[in-house]
């Protein structure tokens, strides 16, 4: 039988770690999110990502209730595993599950953006934040990720807008605004969730808001 102790014998990495490999498959995963969202026709998008929530979420849920399906999914995700994951859902389950919601609930503009934002803003905060975050905030969270999520999440905006020539004339004010809106959302705890869950719905429903108020929706549509 395997025990509780067995897993403590798999060397995983903690939140105050660096994670390399974590990271890489974060970004790379979550644009291709992306790529797939902006150049596939939606219906063929959208399931192809129901189809990924059910071939991951329900597994993760499973595997907490049966040892040996989570030593599997241990040893199989150890290169990007948390430690805290062995116990816990993975952080993909609260991933593919936000962008499924955003998916659902917010304009094609709106969830592009946020999977950038989901893409990189976090990784690179948590870079930075876990390199020389000595200022503390909330938790792990230091001002020096929160910068380093606002300047990624104002950039992205600007070559968004820029790329699509849309606001041309306001893109300053709305990209430094939306970089506001990325950090504030990868650094505001909502009690103890998750925020590979918290991060894209908080993102998209302040650009949502942020992009009404300046007319980009009239501009798109």
């Amino acid at each position: 039988m395997i025990t509780e102790g067995f897993f403590q014998l798999v060397d995983l990495k903690k939140r105050s770690d660096i994670h390399y490999a974590r990271k890489i498959w974060h970004m790379t995963s979550v644009f291709a999110m992306f790529l797939a969202y902006v150049y596939m026709p939606p219906t063929v998008s959208f399931v192809t990502l129901v189809v990924a929530w059910l071939m991951f979420v329900p597994f993760d849920f499973f595997r907490h209730r049966y040892p040996a399906l989570n030593d599997i999914a241990v040893h199989a995700f150890k290169p990007i595993m948390r430690q805290s994951e062995v116990k816990k859902l993975a952080g993909t389950t609260f991933l593919l599950t936000g962008v499924l919601i955003v998916y659902v609930l917010f304009p094609r503009p709106v969830v592009a953006l946020t999977l950038l934002f989901l893409a990189f803003a976090d990784p690179i905060a948590s870079y930075f934040g876990i390199l020389y975050g000595k200022d503390k905030i909330f938790g792990h969270k230091s001002i020096q990720g929160f910068m380093a999520a606002f300047f990624v999440c104002m950039a992205l905006t600007m070559a968004f807008l820029l790329y699509h020539n849309i606001l041309t004339d306001r893109v300053v004010v709305v990209s430094l605004l939306a970089g506001l809106v990325g950090a504030f959302a990868e650094l505001i705890p909502i009690g103890k969730l998750d925020d590979n869950l918290t991060l894209p719905l908080m993102s998209a429903t302040g650009l949502s808001i942020l992009f009404y108020f300046f007319g980009f929706f009239a501009n798109v549509g």
